[in-house]
């Protein structure tokens, strides 16, 4: 299966994603922010990433920019409160693949990794 670096914030959240997508067989990275992302992101070559926006000492805006500028191919999934049409367009022009605002339905989830 797939190695998925999550960057999340919220431990809480990124436990129970840890938890959900290691018992469908994935091998799962935590990060709880942009910068430490970053490392992980470099030291464990993920198959994908999710990604919160609103995060500590770097945010997801930030870190994805500098995913892009050396990997514009890896597959991003942000996972963030932000809801706005704004933010989403955002996102989507900086080149995530997809989408879902928080709180989000965990099978669904899963159906999109």
């Amino acid at each position: 299966m797939a190695k998925i670096l999550v960057v999340e914030d919220e431990m809480h959240i990124a436990e129970g994603l840890r938890l959900n997508l290691t018992l469908k067989g994935h091998e799962v990275v935590l990060a709880p922010d942009g910068i430490l992302g970053l490392e992980e992101y470099h030291k464990s070559k993920p198959d994908l990433i999710v990604l919160d926006l609103m995060m500590p000492k770097m945010d997801g805006g930030e870190f994805l920019e500098k995913v892009r500028q050396i990997d514009r191919r890896l597959p991003v999934l942000i996972l963030s409160a932000k809801d706005a049409a704004q933010d989403k367009v955002k996102m989507l022009h900086l080149g995530v693949d997809d989408y879902m605002a928080k709180p989000f339905d965990l099978e669904e989830f899963l159906l999109r990794i």
